[in-house]
């Protein structure tokens, strides 16, 4: 299956239809825990981001702002782009690239308003990228997404390939820190509750047809275990001096895996990552980076 050059003219610029993500601090607090938070419930740092009455108040994790998009997915699955028709288990995710403009309210509206910004053809497969701006009640930016989406079996259709970036490649040292975290064997099925529904990692059939031997934990839980570990590495878990952060997806994580994250401290608030599944000695996030900001610079400040 291919996109013809038709379609896929028609498609660069393509703009959603506006949505609407409504949440409480009840669904906060699940997608902490969805990423591994609280793992300790005694670790009052990490209480914050899953209990309403801390003493401290509650926040919300950082990250929670790429579950705001997660009924573009849906659009994307069901074939509700037209022109852009395909399987759902040959979706897979490439990068991400999320900012945090303003604070996130705990609980509220976000509307969402996704643009197919490129469309880049690999060959053997697209490389469809969406930028998607989020925006709070009184109409505030508070997060911007650029998703970068490879869906296997659409390529060779002519298009531009697009450029390679080799960014946030880790210095030839030692990590500056490293932390391990075991994932839990239902870990994918914690983490779909907050939105991401794909078969992919909660049926073993489907995961199988898709050339895997058991279901597969999302690409973005493990970016949550890993902004989580940058977060309280060189932050002190201060969700407000978080700002950016930037992955590629490079391999599959099999939930009850265990995540190792290893990080370097670039200056300025520049922390460049990775992550490896310690069973397989693979790196599963790549090109990664967290942005952080000062004390006098955090969001909302």
């Amino acid at each position: 299956m291919s996109i013809s050059p038709v379609n896929l003219a028609a498609l660069v610029g393509y703009a959603f239809e506006p949505f609407d993500f409504r949440y409480t601090e009840r669904d906060a607090s699940l997608y902490a825990l969805s990423i591994g938070g609280a793992s300790n419930p005694l670790d009052t740092s990490d209480l914050r981001f899953v209990y309403e009455q801390h003493a401290d108040g509650f926040n919300v994790f950082p990250t929670f702002a790429v579950i705001f998009p997660s009924r573009m997915i849906d659009v994307l699955l069901s074939g509700g782009v037209p022109g852009l028709a395909f399987d759902p288990l040959m979706l897979l995710h490439g990068e991400q690239d999320t900012e945090i403009r303003a604070p996130l309210p705990t609980s509220g509206v976000v509307t969402c308003k996704p643009v197919i910004s490129a469309i880049y053809d690999k060959g053997k497969g697209a490389l469809v990228i969406t930028d998607v701006p989020c925006y709070d009640e009184n109409g505030t930016e508070i997060a911007f997404h650029r998703y970068s989406m490879y869906i296997r079996g659409l390529g060779g259709f002519g298009g531009e390939r697009g450029a390679s970036s080799e960014v946030n490649v880790p210095p030839d040292r030692a990590p500056d820190a490293v932390t391990s975290e075991q994932t839990m064997p239902n870990q994918a099925l914690i983490y779909r509750l907050s939105g991401d529904t794909n078969p992919l990692h909660a049926d073993p059939m489907r995961a199988a047809f898709a050339g895997f031997d058991r279901p597969i934990l999302h690409g973005l839980c493990t970016f949550g275990y890993a902004a989580r570990a940058v977060l309280r590495t060189f932050a002190d878990n201060d969700a407000a001096r978080f700002k950016r952060i930037r992955v590629r997806f490079a391999k599959h994580v099999f939930p009850g895996e265990t995540l190792l994250t290893e990080m370097w401290d670039m200056g300025d608030g520049q922390i460049v990552f990775r992550v490896k599944v310690a069973e397989r000695d693979e790196v599963v996030l790549s090109h990664a980076a967290v942005e952080l900001v000062a004390d006098e610079q955090r969001v909302g400040a």
